[in-house]
């Protein structure tokens, strides 16, 4: 059985959905100790309680203290990765998206293509967004042999939630390894500002005109698509960006709107990450970064990609797929890069 120190490291909710994931895919029980002891509301809440659960949907088998709270579990899945149909409600306004981001791993190593259908809340701080998910990250994996839709079907915001998301994945037999160390030049830079029962604000435009504004990429073109919402449960907004490269990277940006903050300082602070994230010579933007880790570990050979900094997600997840996988997972401070030489679960 795996023994992991939710505690460790970063200490955050991403060391349980990683190691739940990565125990599913490995067929091996799991005993997770110090669930975010280090969180001023320590153990699971809502959204790590319905990632946990979903890789059981998946996996089979069972799941020991599963409760808002616990401190500590124990997950023993009862057959690889299964596809089929599947729909979640996280019940409040906790991450769809990082369920998702849960699943989506198993989903590649099941035995036929799975569809998720998440309700919760899309656009929020602290987690990824559908529009970053989809496309920033899902075109990247597309170089590892990822094969994934995602489709926003509602928007969803803090507190009330009630968004949905679905995805379909397409197993793989293998992935191959990612090779992206060099930026290239912008091609062009696109995004998606979104403003649900706020049409006579003009909050989506104005999102957009800031972004625009404060973006320092002369001769790039530059195309934000404005969306007008009236199906969300509650007002809100978000803003997302990103730039594809000439070498294929894609980095992406993005923001949600939350009480005081003005439509033209989401703008203006997405414009910042993103061409912060450009000057650095990245080739993965520092929220990208760390989830590329886990499909890096199942990938045969050996990744390598520049990213801004060295963030604490990314130091956990490089530690957590040593310690579970026993890959080499590092990064190199001198040029910011990350290099995985990465497995084949199949073959286990």
């Amino acid at each position: 059985m795996l023994v992991i120190d939710g505690g460790a490291k970063s200490g955050s909710g991403t060391i349980v959905r990683l190691a739940v994931c990565l125990a599913g895919i490995l067929g091996k029980g799991l005993h997770l100790y110090h669930i975010r002891a280090r969180r001023k509301n320590p153990g699971l809440r809502a959204q790590h309680l319905a990632a946990i659960l979903a890789c059981r949907d998946l996996c089979g088998g069972s799941v020991e203290g599963a409760a808002p709270g616990a401190s500590e579990i124990v997950f023993r899945p009862a057959h690889p990765p299964r596809g089929g149909e599947f729909a979640w409600d996280i019940g409040s306004a906790g991450s769809a998206m990082m369920l998702l981001h849960t699943v989506l791993p198993l989903a590649l190593f099941a035995d036929r293509p799975a569809v998720f259908r998440v309700t919760g809340g899309l656009f929020q701080d602290f987690a990824p967004s559908p529009y970053h998910t989809k496309y920033v990250l899902l075109p990247l994996l597309a170089h590892l042999g990822v094969r994934a839709e995602l489709t926003v079907l509602k928007p969803g915001y803090v507190p009330g939630g009630k968004g949905t998301v679905q995805v379909k994945v397409h197993p793989v037999t293998a992935l191959s390894p990612l090779v992206l160390t060099e930026q290239g030049k912008v091609r062009r830079v696109s995004g998606i500002a979104v403003a649900s029962h706020l049409r006579e604000r003009r909050v989506a435009t104005r999102m957009a005109n800031s972004f625009v504004r404060f973006l320092n990429q002369p001769d790039v073109p530059v195309d934000i698509t404005t969306i007008d919402d009236e199906t969300a449960a509650q007002p809100g907004a978000a803003l997302a960006a990103w730039a594809e490269t000439t070498t294929g990277a894609v980095l992406g940006a993005d923001r949600a709107g939350s009480p005081g903050r003005s439509s033209e300082a989401i703008g203006k602070y997405v414009a910042t990450l993103l061409q912060e994230d450009l000057a650095a010579g990245a080739t993965a933007d520092r929220f990208t970064a760390d989830q590329l880790v886990i499909y890096a570990a199942f990938a045969p050979g050996t990744s390598c990609y520049r990213v801004p900094r060295l963030t604490d997600h990314l130091e956990t997840n490089l530690w957590l797929v040593r310690e579970i996988l026993g890959v080499e997972a590092t990064f190199i401070t001198a040029d910011n890069m990350v290099r995985i030489t990465g497995i084949n679960p199949r073959r286990l």
